[in-house]
C-alpha cells in the first residue's frame, strides 16, 4: 500500500470539499499524480496538485508539471475556432467547402462547419493509414483529408471523430487565417499567451520534456480495483481490427497512449488529441469563458452560442463510435445523455482519454480543470473527475 501523498496548493474558503475529494482520489481510486483547478472568472479558487509524475513514484508532481490531456485538447481547439467566428473569418452554418473547396470531394459539399465540429460529418476514420511524419506535412495532409468519403450520411448521425477532428479543424483555420497560421500557433499567440496559460498544441522543439508527467496504463488487478466502466464493445472492435471505433482510434497511427510523452508524438499538431498542459490551464480558459472576463478573443454573442441550453439537432443521441449517448455542440460536449456535468444544460467542455476534463459552468461563472497520469478506462465519466466536479458544485 502506497502512503498517501501530501496535497500541495491552495483553496479559497468554502472550497474545502474539493480538496477532500482530491485526497480521496488518491486513497480510494488509484491516483498516481494529478492536479485540479477551479477558476471563478479570472480568479483561482482551487489550485491543487499531488502525487508523482512517474509510475514508479520516484518523481514528485510539482506546481509546473504538465501532462498529455488527449481529447481535453478539443475544447481549446473549439475555443480557437470560436475566436475565428468572432472575427468573421468563419460561420458555423456555412459549408466547409466555402473555405476549403477541395473538401467538397466525395459528396461532402453540403457539410457545414457546425456538422463537422459536432462529429456529424462521417469522417471519424481515415483511408489510407496516416503516420505521424505525414501529419507534420500539412500541405501533403490536406489532400488526404479532402479526399475522404463519409462513413455515414452527414448530418443524420454522429460518431466521435477522436483524432481526425483536430486535423480538419487545423486545415480549416489555415485556410481562413490571414497569416496561414496553424491552429496550434493561433492558440498559442491569441489565447495562451494573453491569458498566461501553460498549454501547448504542438510541443516546442526548443523545450525539454523533463517536466512532462509520464502516463501509466491501468492493467490487471488495478483495472478490477479502480474501474467500473470498462468499454468492452470498443475493446472488442479494436481487438478484431474492425468497426468505426477501431478506425477512429487507430488511424492516424499515434502509438500507445502510455507512450504519449514521446517527442515525435507531442511535436506534431493534433488539435483533437495531443495537447499537453495542466489543470490550471484548462480551468483558466474555461473560467474566462464562463465568467465573461473579456480575456478571450471571443465575443459574448458567440459565448452565448456555446452556452446554449437548448439547440437544434436532427441526430439521434447514440454515438456510432463510442456506443453511448452523447451531445455535441460547436466542438464541445454538452451535459446530457449518459454524461451529465455542471449546474445545468448550459455547461460545456471536453473530456480526454484516461480521465482528464475541462469545462465551463456559465450558471456559476466557474471553469474546471483536472489532469492526471493514471489512464482510467471509462469512455466519458471517470470517477475521479466526477468526484471533483460534484464537490465543486456543492461549494456553490
Amino acid at each position: 500500500m502506497n502512503a498517501l501523498p501530501t496535497i500541495h496548493g491552495d483553496v479559497e474558503p468554502g472550497f474545502g470539499p474539493v480538496a477532500d475529494a482530491f485526497r480521496r482520489n488518491f486513497a480510494q481510486h488509484g491516483e498516481i499524480g494529478a492536479a485540479v483547478a477551479v477558476y471563478a472568472g479570472d480568479r483561482p479558487v482551487v489550485d491543487l496538485w499531488a502525487g508523482h509524475r512517474d509510475r514508479r513514484r520516484t518523481l514528485p508532481w510539482e506546481r509546473d508539471t504538465i501532462v498529455p490531456v488527449f481529447s481535453s485538447t478539443k475544447g481549446l481547439a473549439a475555443f480557437t475556432l470560436a475566436a475565428a467566428v468572432s472575427k468573421g473569418l468563419l460561420d458555423y452554418e456555412e459549408p466547409v467547402a466555402t473555405y476549403w473547396p477541395e473538401f467538397a470531394a466525395q459528396g461532402k459539399g453540403a457539410i457545414t462547419v457546425r456538422q463537422l465540429i459536432d462529429h456529424q460529418a462521417g469522417l471519424s476514420g481515415l483511408n489510407p493509414v496516416v503516420r505521424l511524419h505525414q501529419i507534420a506535412d500539412l500541405d501533403g495532409l490536406a489532400p488526404i483529408l479532402a479526399a475522404q468519403k463519409p462513413a455515414w450520411r452527414p448530418g443524420t448521425r454522429h460518431g466521435y471523430h477522436a483524432i481526425t477532428l483536430g486535423l480538419y479543424q487545423g486545415e480549416l483555420l489555415r485556410r481562413v487565417d490571414k497569416q496561414r497560421r496553424t491552429l496550434g500557433r493561433i492558440f498559442a499567440e491569441d489565447i495562451a499567451k494573453p491569458l498566461g496559460v501553460d498549454f501547448h498544441i504542438g510541443w516546442p522543439a526548443d523545450q525539454g520534456l523533463e517536466r512532462i508527467a509520464t502516463m501509466a496504463a491501468t492493467r490487471g488487478l488495478d483495472a478490477l480495483r479502480f474501474e467500473r466502466d470498462v468499454p468492452l464493445r470498443i475493446g472488442a472492435e479494436i481487438f478484431a481490427k474492425r468497426g468505426l471505433a477501431y478506425e477512429a482510434l487507430t488511424n492516424p497511427r499515434c502509438g500507445s497512449p502510455a507512450r504519449a510523452t514521446r517527442r515525435e508524438f507531442l511535436a506534431v499538431e493534433l488539435p483533437g488529441s495531443n495537447g499537453v498542459g495542466n489543470a490550471r490551464a484548462l480551468a483558466q480558459v474555461y473560467g474566462a469563458a464562463a465568467g465573461r472576463t473579456g480575456a478571450l478573443p471571443i465575443d459574448n454573442t458567440v459565448l452565448d452560442q456555446l452556452a446554449a441550453a437548448d439547440f437544434a439537432t436532427d441526430v439521434p443521441a447514440g454515438d456510432l463510435v463510442l456506443h453511448v449517448k452523447t451531445r455535441y455542440h460547436l466542438g464541445f460536449r454538452k451535459s446530457g445523455g449518459d454524461f451529465r456535468f455542471g449546474s445545468d444544460k448550459r455547461a460545456y467542455g471536453t473530456t480526454g482519454l484516461g480521465g482528464s476534463f475541462g469545462f465551463a459552468d456559465p450558471a456559476t461563472g466557474l471553469g474546471f480543470g483536472y489532469a492526471m497520469n493514471r489512464l482510467g478506462l471509462a469512455v466519458l465519466d471517470d470517477v475521479r473527475s466526477r468526484n471533483l466536479r460534484e464537490a465543486m458544485l456543492r461549494c456553490v
